[in-house]
């Protein structure tokens, strides 16, 4: 499965120490020059750590050669959901609600660091979905309490 990343959910899997659980849950990860520029910013929280994750991951994309219907949306969210579009990726991991409307809106299957949670305690390879969580919630990045809620239930921890 080939995923293209936003840099919205790679700082939350970032800050619960989750990057690992792409390369065991999906085959490829790519992202944009824009999205890698974001993430890696000198002094930005677990930047050194992107950098060294992302660096040979970096697809370029020719945003012109795709019409995408967005208004708001920053470059890097252009840039992956064109690059999901360019690759045919099976999923855009994303975290950003106004992005993940859009991206819907565009025929573009999603996914957000909360459902790669899901999906590593469903193969086993997190004992839960709630530390991770509460490890992203410490690094001042907002899961709302309705999704933290569902996906415990989800995840058989309510």
């Amino acid at each position: 499965m080939l995923i293209v990343a936003d840099t919205s959910a790679l700082l939350a899997l970032v800050a619960c120490d989750g990057l690992p659980l792409l390369d065991a849950l999906f085959q490829e990860i790519r992202v944009p020059p824009a999205v890698f520029r974001e993430c890696t910013v000198p002094g930005k929280p677990g930047a050194e750590h992107l950098d060294r994750y992302l660096c040979t991951r970096v697809t370029e994309i020719d945003l012109s050669a795709y019409v995408i219907a967005a208004t708001g949306l920053g470059r890097g969210e252009l840039e992956a959901m064109a690059l999901y579009k360019c690759l045919h990726a099976d999923r855009l991991l994303v975290d950003d609600s106004r992005a993940r409307k859009i991206a819907q809106f565009n025929a573009i299957a999603i996914i957000g660091s909360v459902g790669v949670l899901l999906q590593a305690k469903k193969h086993a390879l997190i004992p839960t979905v709630r530390s991770p969580m509460e490890a992203i919630q410490a690094a001042g990045i907002h899961i709302g309490e309705q999704l933290f809620t569902e996906a415990l239930r989800l995840a058989g921890e309510a």
